[in-house]
């Protein structure tokens, strides 16, 4: 099977575009689907966050659209914002090899007014969320009748969050005649049978189970139910990792874990669905930057997200799920540095331990939770300034970072990443020098102003 793009019917321009966005060969999932998904067959594809999908549907969907008609042609279903938002942009850069192709992002969390008046104006392919595109087609505002391609992105955790109904009604607004991709991270029996009743004839693409990252510790050690969040701060204190993804099976338990933790002396922020698109965007800045011990998610609203380096990973709670659990603790011990699997365990969940020993070729070892002693609490090495500026102001990462090393004199060294957004900037600082960072940095111009600026943890 070949890998190289050149072997499938793609025009010369994307062919050039996709050799400038540094894609010179087919990963496996797209070697193996996209010759199926470019001749307009239905495909089922099984693949993780992360495999390549998103390349193989977003060229299907690139390649049949029509510039000229400024209506929606292909849409994309994901289970969270953040991955609706990475789909997006990947589209986007597919989409250059076209002219004036407008990707569109429906989801909630955001005002609904500004998406409607954009609808207005057209799109050709929308990217969103199950709830918020239902609403924009309930009212009206949002035509599907010349869609050529559907497409379910994490098709599981969409069944599983609540949105087969949904999914449904958006479908019968979609013509009876086109194509459907369905890719989904596993297929039980039930997700199979929802497949049947949106696809015809399917092409089956199934990727090997994700390969178990062997660049870690991987411990086990013995909870009660009453106890599992003070043994969860127990053992953060005691290994005292930098950046730690902590997950938890429902909403609730991630609030309660957070301002447990935060009381605890670790500095922890939260994660979850029903939380506005900023305040998701805020969070993650901290965290990125290192400015937050601890962020405490569930799987869906940990989907996606492209963080390079955590410490530690500590699932709270085990999920009964053998690949769920392969995937968290594949987000720790990567790029050769070496990761840390912390895992709490009631009596009642032990066959949940045993049946991960059994399926996964990783040792399991389980330890006694270390003495409580005087610990001190765990604070983040950094803290993040958030600047009333961004790019709309012309404002670049090096006009921030030239006036905190040339008209400050910080040393570089000192110094986090800065994210640049359309009406904000972020920067994080060392922690004991942040204080007076910010003080000196509200009187000295930058790009030939002062700028409003706060501490994102007050």
């Amino acid at each position: 099977m070949s890998t190289d793009f050149a072997s499938l019917p793609l025009s010369a321009a994307q062919l050039h575009n996709l050799k400038e966005l540094g894609y010179t060969q087919m990963r496996p999932i797209q070697a193996q689907s996209l010759p199926a998904i470019l001749e307009g067959k239905d495909v089922r594809g099984q693949a993780e966050t992360g495999s390549g999908k998103t390349l193989a549907f977003g060229l299907g969907i690139v390649q049949k659209i029509n510039p000229a008609f400024f209506g929606a042609q292909g849409i994309v279903l994901c289970p969270t914002r953040e991955l609706a938002d990475q789909v997006a942009q990947q589209i986007r850069k597919l989409a250059r090899a076209l002219n004036n192709i407008k990707v569109l992002t429906l989801c909630g969390g955001s005002a609904l007014r500004p998406q409607i008046e954009s609808l207005k104006h057209g799109a050709h392919i929308i990217v969103g969320t199950p709830g918020r595109v239902l609403d924009l087609l309930r009212g009206q505002h949002l035509d599907l009748s010349h869609i050529n391609v559907f497409v379910l992105d994490e098709a599981d955790r969409m069944m599983d969050m609540g949105f087969f109904d949904d999914i449904g009604e958006i479908s019968q607004a979609t013509p009876l005649r086109k194509q459907t991709l369905f890719f989904s991270a596993t297929f039980p029996e039930h997700i199979l049978k929802i497949s049947e009743g949106f696809q015809r004839n399917p092409i089956t693409v199934e990727m090997s189970p994700e390969a178990v990252n062997h660049n870690l510790d991987h411990l086990f050690f013995v909870t009660t139910p009453e106890n599992r969040f003070a043994d969860c701060a127990r053992l953060l204190k005691h290994y005292r990792p930098v950046s730690t993804l902590a997950f938890c099976n429902t909403k609730v338990q991630c609030e309660e874990l957070a301002d447990y933790l935060n009381h605890q002396g670790i500095v922890s922020l939260v994660l979850h669905g029903d939380m506005d698109q900023r305040d998701r965007e805020d969070v993650l800045v901290q965290f990125i930057n290192r400015s937050c011990s601890v962020l405490v998610a569930t799987d869906v609203a940990a989907r996606g997200l492209d963080i390079d380096t955590l410490d530690a990973i500590i699932n709270v709670e085990l999920t009964p799920n053998v690949a769920t659990h392969i995937h968290r603790i594949g987000r720790t011990g990567r790029k050769e540095a070496k990761g840390l699997a912390l895992n709490l365990v009631t009596d009642k969940e032990k066959y949940r331990a045993e049946r991960i020993e059994k399926n996964i070729d990783l040792p399991v070892t389980w330890l006694d939770l270390p003495a409580q002693g005087k610990q001190k609490p765990l604070n983040p090495p950094m803290r993040t300034i958030c600047i009333r500026g961004g790019k709309k102001e012309k404002l670049r990462p090096g006009d921030i970072l030239g006036t905190l090393t040339k008209d400050l004199g910080l040393p570089g060294s000192v110094v986090g990443k800065i994210n640049i957004y359309d009406f904000v900037s972020f920067v994080a600082i060392e922690r004991k020098l942040a204080e007076e960072t910010i003080e000196k940095l509200r009187k000295t111009n930058i790009k030939g102003k002062q700028w409003m600026m706060r501490f994102m943890d007050t």
